[in-house]
């Protein structure tokens, strides 16, 4: 059973998610929120295997939240999808680097919510379709200058590869035609880079590509 808890200080869009999730054959809303302190402490107490979190609350606001769930070992184990108005909003990258694992528009499509709750907790990255390249172009316009990420020597010539097709954006199908291996291959060796870097999910796995200037600005095209 995939447990998510909602924080959204709007109670129309929480009912309105939790319709749709509850009726999901092996998915529950353990909890709602209608702000980030209140999510920080449903999280802790109730351990959820997601949390859709707004950017904008009252108080502590979401991305703080974030931050501090990500930035808990024994929260390790919670993924944080972030919820947003607008495709690119101006915290989202922020988000990503505080170690969300994606966000949503909030009037996705029912089968694309549903399809990120299940992708995250398989340990994908989430991004609403064709916002991926977008999001990773704004990161490269605001990098800072390379540093070597902690662990990088650590991965082979065919792991620095794929780190830095994961960070263009591309997804395993897209990896494997450029590899010409097969997807399972692709996607054992993003499994095996992010476990050696200690990347939570693929989002982060982005933002070290760029913090370490294994993918530059410009390379998008």
């Amino acid at each position: 059973m995939i447990r998510v808890l909602l924080a959204d200080d709007q109670q129309l869009v929480r009912a309105g998610f939790r319709a749709l999730l509850d009726a999901q054959p092996g998915i529950e809303v353990a909890g709602e929120a209608a702000d980030g302190a209140e999510a920080l402490r449903l999280v802790r107490a109730l351990r959820p295997d997601i949390a859709l979190m707004d950017i904008r609350m009252p108080g502590l606001d979401g991305l703080a939240a974030t931050r501090a769930i990500t930035g808990d070992p024994a929260l390790a184990s919670v993924k944080v999808v972030m919820l947003t108005t607008f495709d690119l909003d101006e915290y989202v990258f922020e988000a990503i680097r505080s170690g969300a694992s994606g966000f949503l528009v909030k009037d996705t499509e029912p089968e694309e919510l549903l399809r990120a709750v299940r992708a995250v907790v398989a340990g994908d990255a989430l991004l609403s379709p064709g916002v991926t390249r977008r999001l990773i172009a704004e990161f490269a316009a605001r990098s800072k200058a390379p540093a070597a990420a902690a662990g990088l020597e650590r991965l082979t010539d065919r792991e620095r590869e794929v780190m830095a097709l994961v960070g263009l954006g591309m997804s395993n199908e897209e990896i494997a035609r450029r590899l010409v291996v097969s997807p399972l291959t692709a996607k054992t060796h993003v499994s095996r880079t992010m476990i050696k870097l200690g990347a939570r999910d693929r989002a982060q796995l982005v933002v070290l590509a760029y913090e370490s200037g294994l993918v530059r600005p410009g390379w998008l095209g």
